[in-house]
């Protein structure tokens, strides 16, 4: 099942739990668990999920570029997802969008960074 899909009520539950844990998840299984939640309570967890992806781009992806800015790209999606329900949560917005930049400037893509550049001006 990937992200996109509904989340099925033992799938919610079992995210919950590990999150719930007394011991401190990896970061993947965080992000993994994040994807559910925030499917079924989006105001509390995209928020989340915004900052994990980034962690885990980071920490888990730092030699491999073309996944950590997927990583990141997915981060700023669910960030405008949040925006488009809470426009005041405009910071995470633009966190999220400085940091796909940032990546995008490691990678070399500078015909990409007008566009971030334009999204983030938008946005402020």
């Amino acid at each position: 099942m990937t992200h996109t899909a509904h989340p099925s009520h033992d799938m919610v539950l079992r995210a919950r739990v590990a999150l719930l844990g007394s011991q401190a998840l990896p970061v993947r299984q965080e992000v993994a668990a994040y994807r559910v939640l925030a499917q079924v309570s989006p105001l509390a967890y995209l928020p989340l999920l915004t900052v994990a992806l980034y962690e885990y781009s980071r920490q888990e992806f730092a030699d491999e570029p073309g996944t950590a800015l997927a990583l990141r790209a997915e981060a700023v999606a669910a960030a405008r997802r949040m925006h488009a329900m809470e426009p005041d949560r405009a910071d995470l917005l633009v966190a999220a969008l400085i940091r796909y930049k940032e990546q995008l400037t490691v990678m070399g893509r500078q015909a990409e960074l007008d566009a971030v550049d334009r999204e983030m001006a938008g946005v402020v």
